[in-house]
């Protein structure tokens, strides 16, 4: 299977699909709010946006100092392009296996167009090798 177009690496993690998911259904977020929503210590969250932001997914600002910084967070037009690109991609994948599972979900056997599935014959004996005295009483006795 080849991969559909608009499949996003970057995006495709989950941790990462669900964040840019977040932000694609608002103009700017907090992080205490993205944190909280998506259930992710801060350290790990930081982690995934600097990887977004440096991929120029996302755009972070701080705003204030001291006690009353806010970070807040929105996705760039090239991030939710990517975003929307890695969702039709996914759409393709799963219509793709659903064309391959016909009614009351039974997958779909091979048509006649399709090539030959080819199996390996079993090896053969090699001339030279006679079965041993032994190994004939062998068999007679399991027999």
């Amino acid at each position: 299977m080849t991969t559909p177009a608009g499949f996003d690496e970057l995006i495709h993690p989950s941790t990462r699909l669900a964040v840019v998911a977040l932000l694609a259904a608002t103009e700017w977020a907090d992080f205490p709010f993205i944190r909280d929503s998506l259930s992710l210590s801060d350290s790990a969250l930081s982690k995934q946006l600097h990887t977004l932001e440096q991929a120029g997914y996302l755009e972070i600002r701080k705003e204030g100092g001291g006690r009353k910084r806010r970070t807040r967070v929105r996705l760039t037009g090239h991030g939710r392009t990517a975003f929307e690109g890695h969702v039709a991609a996914l759409r393709a994948i799963v219509e793709g296996a659903a064309g391959s599972v016909g009614p009351g979900g039974t997958a779909l056997t091979r048509t006649e167009t399709d090539p030959p599935a080819h199996s390996a014959p079993p090896p053969a004996a090699h001339p030279t090798t006679r079965p041993t005295a032994h190994a004939a009483a062998h068999t007679e006795a399991q027999q």
